[in-house]
């Protein structure tokens, strides 16, 4: 409307401005005014239309940036579960193996559970805490903020993936040298 109302003025002042004088009488020249007039009218038509366009792209862009974000999001979220399922495999298998060694002594058995349900356990939490992040509108937090608290929770379950199998080396170690251990000991006493 800004546009037609000024569009309107110049039109005005085109016309005051544009008199020529024949014999002390105005002339003016209606077929370039009118024609000059439809120029402006149209040219504000296409700002207008212009206007409404860039701001149309600015609405899209910003919901590209939300799906983009979203987007990146699902796939932390995703990684976090595959990380999290893994976890959970790697401590049932490497668990029962280790368990299930005659190297291990019965008095181990609770302490080399409750390391491995530990880390279990801090896994759950962060999953729940995951859920909570995602579901509630009470954490009040940008999507840049809660993607980052996504990306620390991946690298928090990366750790604990890392700790999982350092902790299966170290009892796989101990049944190794409890195992050479035996073959040395009836070694000598085949003897």
């Amino acid at each position: 409307m800004k546009t037609a109302n000024y569009i309107c003025i110049f039109i005005f002042l085109v016309c005051a401005t544009g008199t020529a004088t024949a014999q002390g009488w105005p002339v003016y020249d209606n077929t370039n005014f009118i024609s000059l007039g439809k120029q402006l009218i149209e040219s504000a038509k296409q700002t207008s239309q212009l206007l409404q366009t860039v701001e149309f792209l600015k609405q899209q862009k910003e919901r590209i940036e939300k799906v983009n974000t979203v987007i990146k999001q699902l796939k932390a979220v995703r990684e976090i579960v595959s990380n999290n399922q893994k976890l959970f495999d790697m401590v049932r298998d490497d668990l029962r193996n280790i368990l299930d060694s005659p190297y291990i002594r019965p008095e181990e058995i609770r302490s080399i559970s409750d390391a491995f349900n530990d880390i279990i356990d801090r896994s759950l939490e962060d999953l729940e805490f995951m859920q909570q992040l995602l579901t509630s509108n009470s954490l009040e937090m940008t999507d840049a903020e809660r993607l980052e608290v996504l990306r620390q929770q991946k690298e928090n379950s990366r750790v604990m993936m890392a700790e999982v199998e350092l902790k299966k080396r170290r009892y796989q170690f101990v049944i190794e040298l409890r195992e050479m251990q035996d073959v040395i000991n009836h070694r000598e006493a085949v003897r």
